[in-house]
């Protein structure tokens, strides 16, 4: 009688998980899904290459071996990060210190949402009991209060006339710099107050550390995370640069240019804003999440630079830094220290000159690029010949790629390395993105029989 009744169980649960089925299997389908080509972004289609070295080391650092690797497909920016984009980035983190400050000072003095025309405009959201769902009432009862959501809804009031209230205008001032350290009139904003929190999984260590417990690999960092203007004085003695520093950032002449002044941690930093940014808009349409962006390593990066020419010493082909017409096809120091030869003292917008075959810009000169790899004069030695990628936390010296304004032609090469320690801000250093595709059908160079 049990083996009939535990039969008719089974019997029951096949059926009412697969009546359409016909018995057959067929998998689990998702949402159908598409691939999306990311804003501002180029598709580079795997393929295998020859990385390192095309010609003499002429410097001997003999750290760039050629061998042959296999690399996957992804997206890269076309273009630098811009001073506009990094602004963006900036700009949310200011304005969500703000709400977050606004709220906590209108719940400190009771103020709600019904408070309207007065800081109440901006307290947290508040969630009628009954209106919470199941879920998040068990989430409440389980966990402990709920987590609250600050205002986004209402727009920032910038324009000190019109404040709402002396609560608003308390909140405000505080994020400005104080009065004795103002000049001409003019209060400037307190950068330092500019911090981007944000938590992340480290994968390697978790796939490398048996028996380690989850919560031991994620990892919770917090930084500031607005560039340094003052790196185009320190990075030059007996040179006037100040206009630079006060202008290159935040003015909007050059808002198409390259940020600089940003360290590799910051750039991490804005990778994990980008992604959160784009899976927050991915969220509120149901869909699924996008992979998240990040630095590329130093074999993607030569890949890309490459932009498909084997054996190539720039991205345009080579071996000289001129056009047919005599022009010079990049950004950096040329004819013994003739900055302006090239039309450009120092950086430029971020899509000047022509892109090479992938469609990427700048892929030499203007700015050396970061890149998520540790600088190891051996490691091309050792790495796999796979997606080969060197990283050590320990390790504070990144890899930095394709030469800037400011140097000669052997760094513009796709095949030159360089390094920097990842603290570090530079006047000459910025950084592009990369997204990982999804697939493997994107290939450059697939075999042929």
């Amino acid at each position: 009688m049990k083996k009939i009744f535990l039969t008719t169980i089974i019997f029951a649960l096949v059926t009412s998980c697969g009546s359409n089925g016909k018995g057959e299997l067929e998998g689990v389908k998702g949402k159908k899904w598409h691939p999306e080509k990311p804003y501002g972004m180029s598709l580079v289609p795997g393929g295998a290459f020859i990385m390192g070295k095309s010609d003499d080391d002429v410097v001997g650092d003999q750290d760039a071996p050629n061998r042959t690797v296999s690399i996957s497909s992804f997206y890269m920016d076309e273009t630098e990060i811009t001073n506009s984009e990094y602004r963006q980035f900036v700009h949310w983190v200011r304005d969500s210190i703000i709400r977050l400050n606004l709220a906590e000072l209108a719940e400190l003095e009771g103020k709600t949402n019904e408070d309207e025309g007065t800081i109440g405009d901006y307290a947290y959201i508040s969630i009628d009991d009954e209106e919470l769902t199941p879920y998040q009432k068990y989430m409440i009862d389980t966990y402990g209060d709920e987590e609250r959501n600050i205002n986004r809804d209402v727009d920032l009031i910038f324009e000190k006339d019109e404040y709402p209230d002396e609560l608003y205008s308390e909140v405000m001032d505080n994020m400005y710099l104080s009065l004795e350290e103002s000049y001409n009139g003019q209060r400037t904003w307190d950068v330092n107050q500019f911090e981007f929190e944000y938590t992340y999984m480290d994968i390697e260590k978790a796939a490398k550390s048996k028996g380690i417990s989850r919560k031991d690999v994620i990892l919770k960092e917090a930084l500031k995370i607005y560039p340094d203007t003052t790196v185009w004085i320190r990075d030059f003695d007996y040179s006037y640069n100040e206009p630079m520093h006060n202008d290159y950032f935040w003015h909007e002449a050059y808002g198409d240019y390259p940020v600089v002044g940003v360290s590799h941690k910051q750039a991490q930093a804005f990778c994990q804003w980008r992604t959160l940014l784009k899976n927050s808009y991915k969220k509120s349409k149901g869909e699924d999440f996008v992979n998240k962006f990040r630095l590329p390593n130093e074999a993607e990066w030569e890949y890309a630079a490459r932009g498909g020419l084997a054996g190539a010493s720039y991205p345009w082909g080579g071996p000289y830094t001129k056009n047919d017409r005599g022009c010079f096809m990049a950004n950096f120091k040329p004819l013994r220290g003739n900055y302006v030869a090239d039309q450009a003292l120092y950086t430029v917008e971020a899509d000047a000159y022509e892109p090479n075959d992938y469609n990427l810009y700048n892929m030499a000169g203007n700015v050396a690029e970061w890149t998520m790899s540790s600088y190891y004069s051996s490691s091309y030695d050792y790495a796999s010949s796979i997606n080969p990628n060197v990283t050590d936390s320990s390790n504070k010296r990144k890899v930095v790629r394709g030469g800037s304004w400011k140097d000669v032609a052997y760094y513009l090469q796709v095949s030159s390395r360089d390094f920097e320690v990842d603290t570090n801000q530079r006047s000459y250093i910025g950084f592009r993105t990369v997204q990982s595709y999804m697939g493997s059908d994107a290939t450059a160079n697939k075999a042929t029989n």
